[in-house]
């Protein structure tokens, strides 16, 4: 296992080991401290406690939670997929300092997973079927519904602490109308052997390696994310990319036509022949402005730029930060341009 994750304490409801997985994942982590908890939501020690965030990585990588899910709805998504299946986790070992999750989980935010991926796997069978044939090919998917299994984590990480990715990506084996979805910034070969036939479409999330070193922390190095992009092709998978988030900042076109020149080089034939993006600019956060101060400074000097960002009320009640409208588009216009023609065969699914 490498330097990610070193477990040494694990939070868990107490019917966690009612559960094969539960149980599994216990076995897995045998020496770690386990502390029962009435609700994977409700630890004081990591949410909302302002005193761990000078101990940030270190929470991610030695701290796992353990719960059981209970909200097993899909949601309508529309942009990246057809659907938001109920998540198989929430949180992650990485600290992208962009990162959104730990707005809604306080100040330490490591891997929380939840063991009942039988019943979320029922939940989105049923959901499915429920759904009948895609009516047309949209700019989602040609043939399928697409679930996002990933909206609050990285599943390549939880995979090196739970067999529960591996059933997921087999669940759509068996799911003739729709394919499962997730970004990933780790590259995480044990999923080469997961055999999804067709039916798992994987992101690698791209940007820029200089500022990745910056604000990507913990995450796979940039060519080694490229370079993992014909094995998984050769595996099954349906390989796309996301261009997320892009952070504007002097001299960030030249940067960006050197990442698209050095994917250019760095695939073959079949993942070109495949291969869509997604673009997603920048959004930060007040209040993650505030705790990035106290743990990564260096970070929001890209990230908090007030001076071409405007703030936006999201539906939660918090305060984003997005770049300003007018300029957003113009921006965006220049980035599809340079990528068209750069990676002419690369579609865009999706812009934001």
């Amino acid at each position: 296992m490498s330097n990610l994750l070193a477990i040494d304490t694990i939070y868990l409801e107490p019917a966690v080991a009612a559960y094969p997985l539960g149980r599994e994942i216990l076995e897995r982590f045998g020496p770690a401290r386990r502390i029962e908890v009435a609700s994977h939501w409700n630890i004081p020690e990591l949410h909302g406690n302002a005193g761990s965030v000078e101990d940030w990585v270190r929470i991610k990588r030695s701290t796992l939670v353990l719960g059981v899910k209970k909200g097993l709805a899909s949601r309508p998504n529309g942009r990246s997929a057809h659907f938001i299946a109920p998540s198989s986790s929430n949180g992650c070992a990485m600290a992208c300092a962009y990162c959104y999750v730990p707005r809604r989980k306080g100040y330490a935010n490591p891997i929380t997973l939840f063991v009942n991926t039988e019943a979320i796997g029922r939940a989105i069978a049923r959901h499915a079927a429920g759904q009948g044939p895609l009516p047309a090919p949209d700019q989602i998917d040609d043939r399928h519904w697409v679930y996002d299994l990933g909206e609050n984590g990285d599943l390549s990480v939880d995979a090196m602490a739970s067999g529960g990715v591996r059933d997921l990506v087999g669940l759509f084996r068996g799911i003739p109308n729709a394919k499962a979805s997730f970004a990933t910034k780790f590259v995480n070969p044990d999923l080469l052997a997961y055999r999804p036939e067709g039916k798992t479409r994987i992101r690698f999330s791209l940007m820029p390696e200089r500022i990745a070193r910056v604000v990507d922390v913990r995450t796979s190095p940039m060519p080694e994310r490229i370079a993992a992009i014909d094995a998984f092709v050769a595996a099954g998978y349906e390989v796309h990319v996301n261009f997320s988030p892009v952070i504007l900042y002097e001299g960030w076109e030249e940067d960006w036509r050197a990442l698209f020149r050095a994917l250019e080089a760095g695939i073959g034939p079949a993942a070109k022949a495949q291969l869509k993006a997604e673009i997603i600019f920048l959004t930060h956060n007040a209040a993650l402005h505030e705790v990035n101060l106290r743990w990564h400074p260096k970070a929001e000097a890209l990230l908090w730029r007030p001076d071409i960002q405007e703030t936006k009320r999201s539906e939660g009640g918090m305060e984003n930060l997005r770049y300003r409208t007018g300029w957003k588009g113009r921006w965006l216009s220049r980035f599809k341009a340079l990528l068209a023609e750069e990676l002419p065969y690369c579609g865009v699914r999706y812009a934001f």
